[in-house]
């Protein structure tokens, strides 16, 4: 395998843009990119482009890549439409490397996008509901519940109509780590505040206002422990990343990052909570790139809700589990911590338009390690940097999820 390198990145502001088609988000994102590179679209031999729902948002179900990209002329290459729901253009981001890597093209785009507000919120709370197993899933988590022995039920009746139904199953999970390691609601609403100061200092971010402890604890409940500002907002936005033999990116003038391992992984049916994705597929990344999760400086976290970025850096070995109260509360992941998590302000507040939230994940990394990301810059002067980022519902499981790690 060729090493391969990310040598353009770009992405749009996020947030609620009623006024832009997905043909607009697109053209955004990859112009920046072809920018930063300083490179032209005829360089690009192929393009991987990722997106969840714009069938059901837009009514283009099918051949999102040649309606989008062709119409900023970038036509007649290869193009290929990637679905794996949230891990959408993370997903497309490893076909992009796996080409690269393999020799099939020398320089190629990734790019992820989704228009995923609409005034009707059911509309959205639909397409972001078929990120599971439409016929069985309910059917699975009925059994689950019934083997564990659970009075509640996972899925409240709001679930779906009032709110999107994956609240309430990372509320589940929430309180099961409250249980173990003593995490309360507030510290997630102290990850919730870090995320917003972190927002704030990013102009693509879809809040950028700092809060108080008070104003998250208060700002309304979702699903016992979460409340609104402890979840991400529905969003509009794309990011796009363009990825290069190590060859073709010494023909180019900046500075390549360079992907050390890009791994996906996709969710199986079971019982064992403790066998989680993330673990399973994260292993592998580190194992791929080499290095322990001791070795990360900074890593963006798919934090769709606050509870998850501190649940994922548990089960990635990032932080020993019974530490994870004194990470939060002696502020290990702030910019100037130990261990900086989530720069860009995470899904939190920058939000999540899911098509586009892997590789905008990648694209903050990927400015950490330049040293270019401003007032937001890590203080611990990041060399390696990671990114997680996963999709849908599989039984108890996530059914996709997909790692980076890069490298200056």
């Amino acid at each position: 395998m060729r090493e391969a390198a990310i040598v353009g990145a770009g992405m749009t502001p996020f947030g609620r843009h009623p006024e832009k088609g997905i043909k607009d988000l697109v053209r955004g994102a990859v112009e920046l990119a072809l920018e930063d590179a300083g490179v032209e679209p005829g360089i690009l031999e192929a393009a991987y482009v990722g997106s969840a729902a714009p069938g059901l948002m837009t009514g283009q179900e099918q051949i999102k890549a040649q309606v989008t990209l062709s119409a900023m002329g970038i036509d007649s290459i290869p193009m290929y439409n990637v679905e794996n729901a949230c891990a959408s253009s993370s997903s497309a981001l490893n076909l992009a490397w796996t080409a690269v890597s393999a020799g099939i093209f020398d320089c190629v785009l990734a790019v992820g996008f989704e228009k995923l507000y609409d005034e009707n919120r059911l509309k959205s709370y639909m397409a972001l509901g078929t990120a599971m197993d439409i016929e069985m899933g309910q059917k699975y988590m009925e059994d689950f519940q019934e083997k564990l022995g659970l009075t509640d039920k996972v899925f409240s009746d709001e679930a779906g109509a009032k709110k999107s139904v994956f609240m309430d199953m990372y509320a589940f999970y929430t309180r099961r780590y409250m249980e173990q390691y003593g995490l309360t609601q507030e510290h997630f609403a102290k990850i919730a505040v870090k995320s917003h100061k972190n927002g704030a200092l990013n102009p693509n971010a879809h809040y950028r206002k700092e809060v108080t402890l008070d104003q998250v604890l208060n700002s309304g409940d979702v699903s016992f422990p979460l409340t609104r500002m402890m979840c991400s907002p529905v969003s509009d936005g794309s990011a796009a990343v363009i990825v290069c033999s190590k060859e073709k990116a010494a023909q180019i003038a900046k500075k390549p990052v360079w992907i050390e391992a890009s791994v996906l992984g996709s969710g199986k049916l079971g019982y064992d909570m403790d066998d989680t994705l993330t673990r399973r597929v994260g292993l592998k990344a580190f194992k791929a790139a080499g290095i322990t999760p001791q070795d990360v400086d900074v890593i963006e976290i798919h934090d769709a809700t606050s509870p998850s970025e501190i649940i994922a850096l548990i089960e990635l070995g990032v932080c020993p589990p019974h530490e994870a109260p004194k990470w939060i509360d002696e502020g290990y992941m702030e910019l100037d911590g130990k261990m900086p998590v989530n720069t860009s302000g995470g899904l939190a507040s920058k939000g999540h338009p899911i098509g586009a939230t892997g590789l905008a994940q990648v694209y903050e990394v990927v400015n950490q390690l330049r040293g270019t990301a401003g007032e937001r810059q890590a203080q611990n002067n990041p060399k390696i940097g990671m990114t997680q980022n996963g999709g849908g519902i599989l039984g108890i499981d996530g059914a996709a999820m997909a790692f980076h790690i890069l490298k200056s």
